[in-house]
């Protein structure tokens, strides 16, 4: 490859002539480099390492740049970072790091171009082309990151023992990198992946979930997730699911494994959506099953109350995660709760007063809803395989037809509380809420439709009932 070539962008120029007016030398290094070189559509971002001042490169970069474009300076970690063009250049001091046992804040020294390329995670981390107007595209490959990239090998420039302890995320971004990549991590990488596995204790929340999005937005997250849980990475980081790994069986009757029935189904749902918080609901979808497991010898065996008891576990791992707890986790909960709703209903006569109830518990977030009960099917069965999705087939067209009649996705009472009151000079009572809640439960049922006439009809034949209209 011709690096030189591969350069030919204007911002690397002026990063070229910004260093040799501070007479610094530069470097392009990480991400792009490794994605260049793998012909791979490179994220918005670029690393520049600088033997010198990275924030002094920085500036220098915006002033010889139309528009000067705003630098961000991070003082406490000698970076700064600029946006050309729609992507992030950040620029760095060449550093050496050294660690203390009980976090992954390094301390840092400023270093030469080879300190930072051993403080990469791996090899093909640590690939560097020169922005010096001497040497322009040449390649530093101090540890055969090259080779390791045509053989698709993960390794770790130094001992794997001290690249993971130092800083353990790195454990989950070689996961992460193997499964993204398909790279097969060393051998000797991966025993210390799983040696060191208690170190992921230290990382925050926050940092862990990054990496587990990354993995989960991967076409085939069950290849990351496999490594995880071989690592015993996942039995700390997600017990709930590892749970799930238990077959048991009683009187000659066992139950599927749902360990890796879930991890089938995230890998069902990927083809259908890009949403990373629906493939978590289809992570969590069964975590409810582990502690609702009961043999009954008539039944066999039972998870009864699994989705509620799993909405519930949503809201604790999230919590612990320290994941978002506004809609994004609502929907997940809501997503785990009713997840084996469109599966009875499609196992049943497909009544309109069943698919009225399913559309205005799921609102907008039917469809979705669907598309993880249609991604729960991992019978190898082909004949079930067909009659299921069949089945599904069923109920989604008559949610259409009852949507279009009835309106109930987005339900809005055709009598507000504040008309009933006016109506029979009510101040604020239990009886609001109970007329509202009859001529909701009227709509679902199919009893009257969705219009104004037909509820105000209703509700003062209810209201006879109940009283507030003298006869």
């Amino acid at each position: 490859m011709n690096y030189k070539q591969a350069l030919n962008n204007r911002i690397f120029e002026v990063i070229s002539q910004a260093s040799q007016e501070l007479n610094v030398d530069s470097y392009v290094i990480g991400g792009f480099v490794r994605d260049l070189i793998l012909n791979r559509d490179f994220k918005k971002d670029i690393d520049i390492v600088a033997v010198g001042s990275g924030i002094e490169l920085a500036l220098k970069v915006s002033q010889l740049l139309p528009k000067q474009p705003k630098v961000q300076v991070f003082k406490t970690y000698g970076t700064a970072m600029l946006r050309f063009e729609d992507t992030d250049i950040e620029f760095v001091g060449a550093r050496k790091e050294s660690y203390h046992f009980e976090s992954r804040n390094p301390v840092v020294e400023n270093g030469t171009l080879e300190d930072d390329q051993n403080r990469r995670d791996f090899t093909i981390n640590a690939l560097a082309l020169s922005l010096n107007t001497n040497n322009f595209g040449a390649l530093s490959d101090p540890f055969g990151g090259l080779d390791d990239l045509e053989n698709k090998i993960l390794r770790t420039p130094l001992d794997p023992d001290i690249t993971y302890s130092d800083d353990p995320l790195r454990m989950l971004r070689a996961i992460r990198f193997s499964n993204q990549l398909g790279f097969e991590i060393e051998a000797k990488s991966f025993q210390s992946i799983a040696k060191n596995a208690e170190r992921i204790k230290i990382i925050s929340g926050e940092r862990i979930v990054d990496e587990l999005n990354k993995i989960l937005s991967t076409d085939k997250p069950s290849e990351g997730f496999l490594l995880l849980y071989k690592t015993g990475l996942l039995d700390i980081i997600l017990p709930e699911l590892t749970a799930l790994n238990q077959v048991e069986e009683i009187e000659g009757q066992t139950h599927k494994n749902n360990f890796y029935h879930t991890l089938e189904v995230v890998d069902n749902i990927c083809p259908n959506t890009d949403d990373v918080w629906l493939r978590w609901a289809a992570l969590l979808h069964d975590i409810g099953k582990a502690p609702t497991k009961r043999f009954n010898k008539k039944q066999g065996w039972t998870f009864h109350g699994h989705e509620f008891l799993g909405g519930k576990m949503v809201k604790k791992i999230f919590e612990r995660l320290h994941m978002p707890l506004n809609q994004k986790m609502k929907f997940v909960q809501k997503m785990v709760m009713m997840s084996s709703r469109p599966i009875v209903l499609s196992q049943e006569t497909v009544t309109d007063s069943a698919v009225r109830r399913l559309v205005f518990d799921a609102g907008q977030d039917v469809e979705n809803l669907m598309t993880l009960c249609e991604a729960d099917i991992t019978t190898k069965n082909p004949n079930k395989f067909k009659k299921y999705h069949s089945n599904f087939e069923i109920v989604r067209k008559k949610i259409v037809e009852v949507e279009e009649r009835d309106h109930v996705r987005q339900f809005q009472p055709p009598i507000t509380g504040e008309e009933i009151m006016e109506i029979f000079d009510l101040k604020p009572s239990k009886e609001i809420g109970m007329l509202k809640e009859a001529i909701k439960e009227a709509i679902l049922e199919g009893e009257i439709p969705n219009d104004y006439d037909a509820a105000y009809g209703f509700m003062m034949k209810r209201a006879q009932k109940m009283g507030l209209i003298k006869v």
